[in-house]
């Protein structure tokens, strides 16, 4: 069922009606297949690229789409409805598009951004570590500079990379000095020598686009993939924070529209004691409920992106609605897999598929954990 949208213009409508068009022929025919077999979609981001979906909230003065939040979440959400892992790639990638927007110079902008907005690169980001996954503070991976002082020499491992070792760049964040004012941002190319991936992880859902972690060993780059000033990474990297959460809200909606749809089309197609299912009051007032928490998440990112496009404070507003979202996406596909009773938990239908990829939405971009975190002390501070 198509999402009745509130856009804010024609071109907006028009965005959508192409991401429908797009994902319904390159996406959802091939989405199952890959997830059961694990294996990665070639081609896949191309097309979308060709489509300029993978540059919207960007300026057009670099290739990119020049949307506000509110359409390009919008979009996010309507790949996601059909392959989460796709959609998750592509909020990454805008995540790792940000660094070199933000705060690059433009002589770096004019060398790389065209090809990453253009969508003949994707990008991968590197925060997390083994040990520092939400504490971006205890980074441990080092660039130190090059003997010859026309570079860098990295040391160390990242983890939870996705798009590992088929990203053409890396956003890196190492450290380059003490404490939380000592971690600078780093621009990696694939195939830097010293950079390898290790195996993909064994993941619950999001099969088909790989996870991985990865280690560089005496990997040398030059001065100019540093990103901003030495000792900026960690502003750098929390000023993409919020938005990145705002991305995993709508792909979380998107799983859970998708689960939703699913559960009211078997609900008008199976029957017992001779009527439809869904005319049974207690299966009626469950679907409801989905129905009601799929538009309440939705509305609740919506609500952080058109503030956020407004230059309006939203750090709170992204943390709620990372955590509303996805802790509705868990719930709805888990009482979708219920409408379907037996058959819910099997492969045969996706919605199995779809309560899988639900819970990783809660963990990454922050747990919600973190959020309620953020939440609280913002309860104090006015923030």
């Amino acid at each position: 069922m198509a999402v009745d949208r509130l856009l804010p213009t024609d071109e907006a409508r028009d965005l959508i009606a192409l991401t429908r068009d797009v994902a319904d022929k390159a996406l959802a025919p091939i989405a199952d297949a890959h997830e059961k077999a694990e294996t990665y979609p070639d081609g896949v981001f191309a097309t979308l690229g060709a489509a300029g979906l993978l540059s919207l909230p960007y300026p057009e003065e670099w290739g990119g789409g020049a949307q506000p939040y509110e359409v390009y979440l919008q979009v996010l959400e309507e790949l996601a409805a059909r392959w989460a892992a796709v959609a998750v790639a592509v909020s990454v990638h805008s995540l790792a598009c940000h660094p070199l927007t933000a705060f690059g110079t433009d002589e770096q902008k004019q060398r790389w951004l065209p090809d990453m907005l253009g969508g003949s690169t994707v990008g991968a980001y590197s925060l997390s570590e083994p040990q520092a996954g939400s504490d971006a503070a205890a980074l441990a991976c080092k660039a130190t500079p090059s003997a010859d002082g026309r570079g860098y020499v990295i040391n160390g491992s990242k983890a939870w990379i996705t798009h590992g070792g088929i990203a053409d760049f890396y956003n890196l964040f190492a450290r380059t000095g003490e404490g939380s004012k000592g971690i600078s941002c780093f621009l990696v190319p694939k195939g830097t020598e010293g950079l390898s991936f290790g195996k993909p992880e064994e993941k619950m859902g999001l099969h088909a686009v790989p996870t991985t972690a990865a280690h560089y060993d005496n990997a040398a780059i030059d001065a100019d993939r540093r990103i901003g000033t030495e000792g900026q990474g960690l502003q750098i990297a929390f000023s993409a924070l919020d938005s990145g959460r705002l991305g995993i809200a709508a792909v979380a909606v998107g799983i859970a529209q998708a689960a939703l749809d699913d559960a009211v089309t078997y609900a008008q197609e199976r029957t017992t004691f001779g009527r439809k299912i869904i005319d049974h009051q207690g299966l009626g007032f469950l679907l409801a409920d989905m129905a009601a928490a799929v538009d309440s998440a939705r509305a609740t990112y919506l609500d952080a992106a058109r503030r956020r496009d407004a230059g309006l404070p939203y750090s709170r507003n992204a943390s709620v609605a990372k955590l509303v979202a996805t802790d509705a996406a868990m719930k709805v596909t888990t009482d979708a897999v219920q409408v379907f009773g037996g058959y819910g938990y099997t492969r045969d239908f996706r919605v199995e598929r779809l309560m899988r990829e639900a819970k990783i939405t809660q963990i990454f971009e922050g747990t919600n954990q973190i959020q309620r975190l953020v939440i609280s002390r913002s309860l104090t501070t006015g923030a």
